[in-house]
């Protein structure tokens, strides 16, 4: 008798420890966060959101998506997205470092040195999207069968430093006014600024 107690006791003891770890297992599953269980909302990962998609003190980056039941247009649609972002950063950027330069040069006439480089900026921008590089793409295919394409990109500083080198050199009235050394110093640290924005330090 007390040997059929002892088994009892031991099958419910082992019972209870497998409910206990079940339960445990299952709650670890379903677990949601505060927010999830007040409003119902989902976290959603948006793709390339890891810090090497971001710009950094060498290269600009952006990303982007776009959706359309066909699958060559939703390709082009992220693709000139992406591209109108990237250019907002490099032209945001030339003309930052441009008001930077001009009050901390003396420039012969400083209206016109900024008008020749912000249409010079837009002549290296275009030029530059041209020959992006492709850092990732990712495709998914909706409940509605229309398909969402997202893709990041990527244009070297050194390249769009390079391209304003040679477009003031084809430039007599900005190449007077123009310290290479000195503006690509103020250059360079308008990229450390933009990296550190972007990785929200």
């Amino acid at each position: 008798m007390k040997t059929n107690l002892r088994i009892l006791l031991r099958s419910g003891g082992l019972l209870l420890a497998f409910a206990v770890a079940f339960a445990s297992c299952k709650s670890k599953k379903n677990k949601v966060t505060p927010i999830e269980n007040s409003t119902g909302a989902v976290e959603i990962s948006v793709p390339f959101s890891e810090g090497k998609y971001y710009s950094d003190k060498e290269n600009f980056r952006a990303k982007s998506s776009g959706s359309s039941p066909d699958l060559q247009t939703a390709k082009k649609i992220a693709l000139q997205n992406a591209k109108s972002e990237m250019a907002g950063l490099i032209q945001t950027t030339i003309k930052k470092v441009t008001d930077q330069y001009t009050q901390q040069r003396t420039v012969g006439n400083q209206v016109d040195f900024n008008n020749k480089f912000e249409e010079l900026a837009r002549e290296v921008t275009n030029q530059e999207l041209v020959d992006v590089k492709v850092l990732g793409e990712k495709l998914f295919k909706e409940t509605n069968n229309s398909y969402t394409y997202w893709i990041a990109i990527e244009a070297n500083k050194q390249a769009v430093l390079n391209g304003i080198d040679k477009g003031i050199a084809n430039n007599k009235k900005i190449e007077q006014d123009y310290d290479k050394k000195k503006f690509e110093e103020i250059f360079n640290a308008e990229m450390d600024k933009l990296a550190k924005e972007r990785n929200g330090q």
